[in-house]
């Protein structure tokens, strides 16, 4: 198994010296060329809190989140153990499998859902912020340890306030993280090579900062990890009473990622003057059955379907109106043949 201490001082500065060479090629991530794999991916599941019923749209009830486990087992897929994501990501994997992820760390995740997880050695990744580790409702840094000296248990970096960072400057954004790293290499020796962006929310430049500090990053845009996935905006489906229900996890469960070359939006941060933005997402020379792609995003009154024109390989996105909220998406889907296709795009929308 790799260490989970990756960022110990020798680490660090090898890293330091690997990021100087990919900053000095700009958008290096970018010229990786990518191509159709058919690769069946990686489905991340978000969750939040357990048996805490006053917050639905977080929650999940341990007895549905039970069902969901047996339901992934009975579908025969495999649950990916954090510690061989970096191997698998940029490989074509040819079985689905399922990543379990938990934010926030409330003690709710402590006392209900991780007896179970543990006891039946469930892989995941629990991301922290650090600002209210020990307060009331979170867990403490004892509880953190405890977690984090299991195999199949690791800790993901989710910032130190858990902040709407776009709403501040960017040295503030850059002061909170650093503040986390601190923390982390402090209380369990090492910073996570895994983050979460709070809210899902994020710039280019936020994004590009944590490039420099961690090995992924992790989005709240719906979708399949793929191998021609960013490795800095990966998509997770969230779970709650909502969204939760066994027949949708049924269906979540057995989607296959809707695989594309590039999309024109390089900001995920839409400012006034540019909502709503011209959208462009381009496919694969040869990808069959893309005139099949439907689309729904939330802009304007709400969610409807999106306006779509396929030329080629390349599908042209016509917003209806402004995203009114702060955070916008668009998710798309396609019947492939017997199988279903999806990904999905969030926006962090600059309020006026």
């Amino acid at each position: 198994m790799i260490c989970k201490k990756i960022f110990s001082s020798v680490a660090s500065m090898i890293k330091v010296l690997i990021l100087t060479l990919v900053l000095t090629n700009s958008n290096s991530d970018e010229n990786i060329t990518k191509k159709l794999s058919y690769d069946q991916g990686i489905l991340s599941l978000m969750y939040h809190r357990f048996n805490e019923n006053e917050y639905p749209s977080t929650n999940v009830k341990m007895e549905i989140f039970k069902k969901q486990i047996q339901t992934i087992k009975k579908n025969q897929y495999a649950f990916i153990n954090p510690d061989e994501f970096t191997k698998e990501f940029s490989n074509v994997k040819n079985d689905k499998k399922i990543l379990i992820t938990i934010d926030d760390g409330f003690q709710s995740f402590y006392e209900i859902a991780w007896p179970y997880l543990k006891r039946n050695k469930i892989p995941f990744i629990l991301f922290i912020s650090t600002e209210p580790v020990g307060k009331n409702g979170y867990m403490n840094w004892s509880q953190i340890k405890e977690i984090e000296k299991e195999s199949f248990a690791f800790i993901g970096n989710h910032s130190h306030k858990h902040d709407y960072f776009i709403d501040h400057n960017y040295d503030y954004f850059k002061e909170d993280i650093n503040k986390s790293i601190e923390i982390f290499k402090k209380k369990i020796g090492y910073n996570p090579e895994f983050f979460s962006y709070p809210f899902g929310e994020y710039s280019l430049k936020h994004k590009e900062f944590i490039k420099t500090k961690f090995q992924f990053a992790f989005g709240q845009n719906s979708g399949v990890i793929d191998l021609n996935k960013d490795k800095f905006e990966i998509p997770r489906f969230p779970i709650n009473e909502k969204y939760g229900d066994i027949e949708r996890f049924k269906f979540l469960i057995n989607l296959l990622p809707l695989e594309y070359d590039d999309v024109s939006i390089k900001d995920n941060l839409i400012l006034p003057k540019n909502n709503p933005p011209n959208l462009t997402i381009k496919f694969f020379e040869g990808q069959k059955n893309l005139d099949k792609i439907n689309c729904f995003s939330d802009e304007g009154k709400g969610w409807e379907k999106t306006d779509l024109t396929l030329i080629k390989n390349k599908l042209i996105v016509k917003f209806r109106d402004k995203f009114k909220f702060r955070r916008g998406r668009i998710n798309c889907s396609m019947k492939d043949d017997e199988v279903w296709r999806w990904f999905g795009l969030q926006f962090s929308i600059k309020q006026t």
